[in-house]
């Protein structure tokens, strides 16, 4: 039972951009884990996860084909969620709101030591009505910063591509939806 409470924490902080605007009371709750399949491998601190991958804690949920969990000596994890017919995603509850944080990409790598999140590959993030989407995002809880890229690994994309970021932001006003009504 040990190796998939190891999971929990990699899974709690498996997608970074939940962090500082995570439902506080998901800490609190257990982890539920299902999949097709499960190994373990306590002498190398690795737990596979493989097949129809559902894990939920509170109002986290995240999906994938694959979610690899290694834990170092010092007891950080590093966490790896891939896809095959269709891509690793999560969603998770915004704390005091009625909105969900939501993300996907091709590979979702999250480093807890280092405390960043990175996301590989068809990489889309919202939160609200707020979106980012680019071939990589890479977001550094310590710093609260993104970087968002169209090439890969937070490369530009090769001149002449058509890989832009793209980014829809909404205004913070309040008074900005009624002032326009009028």
């Amino acid at each position: 039972m040990k190796p998939i409470l190891t999971l929990a924490g990699i899974a709690c902080m498996a997608l970074a951009p939940q962090f500082a605007l995570a439902e506080k009371a998901d800490r609190d709750k257990p982890v539920n884990i299902e999949a097709d399949r499960v190994s373990v491998d306590d002498v190398r601190k690795v737990q596979t996860f493989e097949g129809n991958v559902q894990l939920a804690k509170g109002t986290l949920v995240i999906r994938a084909d694959r979610i690899v969990v290694q834990q170092d000596d010092d007891g950080y994890q590093r966490g790896v969620a891939s896809g095959g017919s269709s891509l690793p995603n999560f969603r998770q509850k915004r704390e005091g709101l009625d909105e969900y944080i939501e993300g996907e990409a091709e590979r979702i790598e999250h480093d807890a030591k280092a405390e960043k999140t990175e996301f590989f590959g068809r990489a889309r993030v919202k939160s609200g009505l707020d979106e980012v989407r680019g071939q990589f995002i890479s977001y550094d809880a310590r710093s609260e910063q993104y970087v968002v890229t169209s090439g890969a690994n937070g490369t530009k994309a090769p001149s002449g591509s058509r890989e832009r970021v793209r980014a829809v932001i909404q205004p913070r006003n309040k008074d900005a939806g009624t002032t326009a009504a009028k």
